[in-house]
Order: C-alpha cells, then sequence, then structure tokens
C-alpha cells in the first residue's frame, strides 16, 4: 500500500511547513482541440522507463528538500489514468519514503491524493485499482453531457459513458471531481442552466466549471468564437447562483464545493504554499534558504526522459512574490490571507497595496477587507482580470 490508511483519510487544510507534490504524465490518446495544457499523443510509451525517472526526480528533489510534511499529491496530465497504477503505487510509495505524510493517526488529517482521469470504459476500468494504490482523490474529465458537445471538444467518451464513470467513482472515492466547460459555441444561458442542474441532480460534492476560453495555438485558434462578454457574464453569474442552491457555493473562480471537498491541492497553490513540481512542463515554488524559487520542467517528453537539464529555477524577488501572491489569492473566496502575506513579504498587505487604485476598488465595491484578508467580492470575481490590473499597474 502506497499511502497507509491513516494518511488517506483527509483531514485538515495545509499549514505552512507542508508541502504539496506535483506528478505531470504527458500523455494523452487525442489532443482536445481546446488544451493547451503540455500534452502529447505517441504510439508507444515505455513504461517501466518513465516509472524510474519519475522515481530519480523524486530522489534527487528529497536530497534538496528535507524535513518537508506532504499535504497533498496529484497526478495530473495529460491522462494521468493511462499510468500503469503500479507506477502510481511505487511513486507513492517512494514519496512516503522520503517525506513525512500529513495527518498520522489521531489526528483526523491525511494527505490528499488526486488523479485526473476521463471517463472512457478503459479508464474506469482501473479505477478501484488506483484506490489500491494509495489514491483517494479522483477528478474526471467530464466537460459535457451531452454527446454533440463530446464530439465538438474532442473528447473520446460518449454521455453515457460519463455517467457510468461517474457512478463508479463516486462508489469506490469519498471525495471526487468533475469538471464542465460552458460558454461552448452556440450555448445560451437556458441551455448550460438545463445541463447543470443535471450535474448537481448528481449530488457532487466538488465541480469544477471552466468558461471555454481559445488559447493561442489550440485547434480552436482562429475555427471557434469565444461567448462574448455579455453572454460570457450572464453564463458565470447563472453558474454561481445554481451552484450556491445547491450547497457547492464558490471557493474559487471556477471550483464548486461542499464545505469540507474543497481540493486542498489546489489551495496550496491558491494560498501560495510550497510545492514540487515533477515531470515534463510541471512547474514548483519552492522555499529554499529564505528564497523562493520558481521552478519549471523540460516540456518535451523525449528530451525531459533524456535527462537533459531538466529543470530551470528562477529566484523570485519580493515584488514578484508579492503579485503571485495577490493574483493566485484573489481567485479565492477567502481572498489573501494578510498574515502570511507579511510572512512572504515583509510588509503589511494594506501598506504594500496603498494607493489609489486599492481605492477605487474598496470604493466601487469590487474588492473588501475581511478582517486581515483582502478578497474580490462576488461581482469583482466575475472581472478579476480588470481588478487586477487596477491593483497591480
Amino acid at each position: 500500500m502506497a499511502v497507509s490508511a491513516d494518511h488517506r483519510r483527509g483531514g485538515s487544510q495545509a499549514r505552512a511547513h507542508e508541502f504539496a507534490i506535483y506528478l505531470h504524465w504527458p500523455f494523452c490518446l487525442a489532443k482536445c482541440p481546446y488544451c493547451d495544457f503540455n500534452s502529447h499523443v505517441r504510439d508507444q510509451v515505455d513504461q517501466t522507463a518513465w516509472r524510474q525517472a519519475l522515481l530519480d526526480e523524486l530522489d534527487q528533489a528529497a536530497a534538496r528538500l528535507p524535513g518537508r510534511t506532504v499535504s497533498s499529491i496529484f497526478f495530473g496530465g495529460g491522462t494521468p489514468s493511462l499510468m500503469p497504477p503500479e507506477t502510481v503505487s511505487a511513486l507513492l510509495d517512494r514519496i512516503s519514503g522520503h517525506w513525512s505524510m500529513a495527518g498520522t493517526a489521531g489526528e483526523g488529517g491525511g494527505v490528499e491524493v488526486t488523479l485526473e482521469a476521463n471517463p472512457t470504459s478503459v479508464e474506469a476500468g482501473r479505477f478501484r485499482a488506483y484506490a489500491t494504490a494509495g489514491v483517494n482523490r479522483l477528478s474526471l474529465g467530464v466537460q459535457a453531457l451531452n454527446d454533440g458537445d463530446l464530439r465538438r471538444l474532442g473528447r473520446n467518451h460518449n454521455a453515457k459513458e460519463a455517467m457510468a464513470a461517474l457512478e463508479l467513482a463516486r462508489a469506490v472515492y469519498p471525495r471526487c471531481n468533475f469538471d464542465l466547460i460552458y460558454a461552448r459555441p452556440g450555448q445560451d444561458v437556458g441551455q448550460w442552466q438545463a445541463e447543470l442542474s443535471r450535474a448537481l441532480a448528481l449530488g457532487p460534492n466538488h465541480l469544477s466549471l471552466y468558461q471555454l476560453t481559445i488559447e493561442k495555438g489550440t485547434a480552436f485558434d482562429g475555427t471557434v468564437e469565444a461567448a462574448d462578454g455579455d453572454l460570457a457574464a450572464d453564463l458565470y453569474q447563472a453558474t454561481q447562483e445554481s451552484c450556491m442552491a445547491a450547497g457547492l457555493p464558490a471557493y474559487e473562480i471556477s471550483n464548486h464545493a461542499a464545505p469540507g471537498q474543497e481540493s486542498r491541492h489546489n489551495l496550496a497553490y491558491w494560498r501560495y504554499g510550497e510545492y514540487l513540481g515533477l515531470g515534463p512542463g510541471a512547474h514548483g515554488r519552492l522555499l529554499i534558504d529564505g528564497q523562493r524559487l520558481a521552478t519549471s520542467q523540460r516540456t518535451s517528453p523525449e528530451r525531459w526522459l533524456a535527462g537533459e537539464r531538466r529543470t530551470t529555477e528562477t529566484t523570485l524577488s519580493v515584488e514578484e512574490r508579492a503579485t503571485e501572491m495577490l493574483m493566485m489569492g484573489l481567485r479565492l473566496t477567502e481572498g489573501v490571507d494578510g498574515t502570511a502575506f507579511l510572512a512572504e513579504v515583509g510588509e503589511p498587505l494594506a501598506d504594500w497595496l496603498a494607493g489609489p487604485g486599492l481605492e477605487r476598488l474598496l470604493d466601487g465595491d469590487l474588492l473588501t477587507w475581511r478582517g486581515n484578508n483582502l478578497a474580490a467580492s462576488p461581482d469583482g470575481r466575475s472581472v478579476l482580470n480588470a481588478v487586477l490590473a487596477e491593483l497591480l499597474p
């Protein structure tokens, strides 16, 4: 067993001394036309070589990062549910051998271990094996609940397969998320509300709901029009209202959860915690000798596997750290923690931001102080890019 039963029970939010680990599996069966992630289609993958390479990266990281307590582990991609369960087990075993794991017996805590999967019948057949390996949270890329839009989005499953996979996932995993994409071509507010109602009727404890954006270099770039601003705003508002009424309030711009079901791993990013990213294209933020390092790993799978200078590191300035913390934290309903900001930057949040931009946003009810936290209001989160442009000129 990769992670002990005590470690897998779930538990408290990540503390400052804990850190998260992200492992990137870069391979997919097909490239979705909207996707700009570092994912690649390959006819053959040397599973043994990839397992060993990831294990080697963990060994090297552990030598530089002693004394950490792992709060969450995330297998992302690509399509990590194409990874053999024995690889997942081996990686989790290696992690627990190198570092302490959050939440020992009696503390009510535990390490959240998430794996992304697609709801194809082949991948669903592995769900129980991943749970045995130590995965305790599944994130399913459903994306739509009708066959026509699934085909347009380039997905390899149909709606019937998606529903069957969701049913199986919920039977196996106490913590389960699924994704949907809205603002799809031709979709109006009524259609989206009906689809979202179907999703909410399934009783999920977590939903990730993303507006379709057209990214440069994707197959949709130049061929598909994004929803106009007014329609996008109406769709966003309808999303918030429906999820709130169903007991899944937004805790982040695109993520909704029942209380206690929030993704602990993603919260580590948004709260500007320490995280290690391994695998082609993975990013990290590490604290070493009082410095915060931004890390990125080589994107080409073949060159990464060959071991050619896999990691690039940059030491972030105080200004860069403050900017990143604000950009991430204002996505959260809870906002930016003023105490954490002071510890990271060395200056109170109100002093750092003091100026006419902050005052205008506060006066316009787009930002608000919640005790020591600075948070975007619901209206502010709906136009967060404009808020950040005003706050961080």
